[in-house]
């Protein structure tokens, strides 16, 4: 029944000049840069100064572990984000979801930046960071969503995995901007000056950014699919309701592939700085490699979105999760070498590589599971589940296991191959969706 509707769903797009999917790929993936500008500021900030600024401990460690306690607080809103802004998506519009919760995360971040500090007020800076925090992870829950879904209606569908993967590239920019301007205050200021007022920079610039995204999103017309299914009134009443009731396994399986691609980069982008802390590794190295393995996947993830169309979806995720399972443990290795050239080739595998390998297919993949009546609900509780499994529980834990194991990787290791083999596992019972590996499959069974 998914693959029928699913295919009725792609001819109502053909309909749709190339040039005109194109474009709105690119500016819906704008807007998400903004999502991921925040998660990234806040995940660097949360390493670098938010442990002294609100959470004041004797041991810096303690300190770093409740500030990422309050990174990880935003995850647990995501799931409730995503069936509210699933059933918008799925009843009002994708537009109108994609517009409200850009306001809510780009605000959000905005205001971080204006917070006083524990110094101030006491107890009162970090209850505030959690209220935030957790109105920023009730808007994600929406954005992720119905970004890929948009960009995934719009796109041509035999190049569907190319074109939607364009979305995808939101994350890495996101990454990148924040990275940069930490980089760059850290040069120019002295430490006590970052301390007291540059740490706020980059939370205040990012208004620019969700203005930008805001004007952009507000120009973009409907998904044309949605807009069909609007007309003909065949609008589902409780999309919410109907995804979890009908797709249940394939929600479950889902919700497993996710697992790897989210722990991934938050792995290798936020969590191996509080492991290089606790290791007197070289921040520098550790900051200058990831960005140009962030750089460089920017490239790859239209690459893995194009060999998703030719090779099928589920082979290249699988292969991105097995190259995680496999790497990991190398990872760690390299990267107490302290070398800039080693841990450079250690961030490129997993990064670069890994994680746009299984990154790239999702926004072609999960929405060609489910008919687009429930489509926004069903890929919203995929990747928020996912995403609190995967990256809010690691933020939970990441500082403990540190702490529990003298700062060996050994734990954290263990759990990103624990979560690789069940996102392989789940991958390998879900179906393909790729239309040319289909038809492929076609042929051969008839003959």
């Amino acid at each position: 029944m998914t693959t029928t509707t699913h295919d009725a769903d792609a001819d109502a797009g053909d309909h749709q000049p190339l040039l005109k999917r194109v474009a709105s790929a690119s500016a819906i993936g704008i807007g998400t840069a903004a999502e991921y500008y925040d998660f990234f500021a806040y995940g660097t900030a949360a390493v670098l100064f938010f442990g002294q600024l609100f959470f004041p401990s004797a041991d810096p460690l303690v300190g770093t572990l409740a500030a990422f306690a309050t990174y990880a607080v935003g995850f647990l809103a995501r799931p409730l984000g995503g069936i509210v802004f699933g059933h918008i998506g799925d009843k009002v519009g994708r537009k109108k979801a994609l517009v409200i919760t850009i306001l809510i995360v780009g605000l959000g971040t905005f205001c971080i930046g204006l917070l006083p500090t524990y110094d101030k007020i006491g107890i009162w800076a970090p209850i505030a960071l959690i209220l935030i925090r957790v109105l920023q992870g009730f808007g994600v829950g929406g954005e992720q969503a119905g970004a890929v879904l948009m960009t995934a209606e719009y796109a041509p569908p035999r190049r569907r995995g190319f074109y939607a993967s364009w979305v995808q590239i939101g994350a890495p920019a996101g990454f990148l901007l924040p990275s940069a301007l930490f980089a760059l205050l850290t040069a120019l200021l002295s430490p006590a000056q970052m301390l007291e007022w540059g740490w706020r920079i980059p939370f205040l610039l990012s208004l620019l950014l969700v203005i930008v995204g805001l004007f952009i999103r507000l120009k973009i017309d409907e998904s044309p699919v949605f807009a069909q299914i609007r007309a003909t009134k065949a609008v589902e009443s409780r999309p919410v309701v109907e995804v979890a009731r009908t797709y249940p396994g394939l929600i479950g399986k889902g919700v497993c592939a996710k697992l790897i691609e989210a722990c991934a980069f938050a792995m290798f982008t936020v969590i191996v700085l509080a492991y290089g802390k606790a290791n007197q590794l070289s921040e520098s190295i550790l900051l200058e490699t990831m960005i140009v393995a962030v750089v460089l996947e920017i490239f790859a993830i239209p690459l893995m979105g194009h060999l998703s169309d030719r090779l099928g979806r589920k082979p290249v995720y699988i292969a991105g999760a097995l190259l995680q399972v496999v790497c990991i443990v190398p990872f760690f290795m390299l990267l107490n070498a302290d070398n800039f050239w080693l841990t450079q080739l250690a961030m490129i595998v997993v990064l670069t590589l890994g994680h746009s390998m299984c990154y790239a297919p999702q926004a072609s993949y999960f929405p060609e599971l489910f008919p687009t009546r429930v489509r926004c609900s069903g890929i919203a509780l995929i990747w928020q589940i996912g995403s609190l499994v995967g990256s809010g529980i690691l933020g939970l834990l990441a500082v403990k296991i540190l702490q529990m194991t003298g700062g060996h990787y050994y734990g954290l290791a263990g759990y990103m191959i624990v979560l690789g083999v069940i996102s392989a596992v789940g991958l390998w019972l879900m179906p393909e969706t790729a239309p040319q590996r289909r038809q492929q499959e076609y042929q051969d069974w008839h003959h």
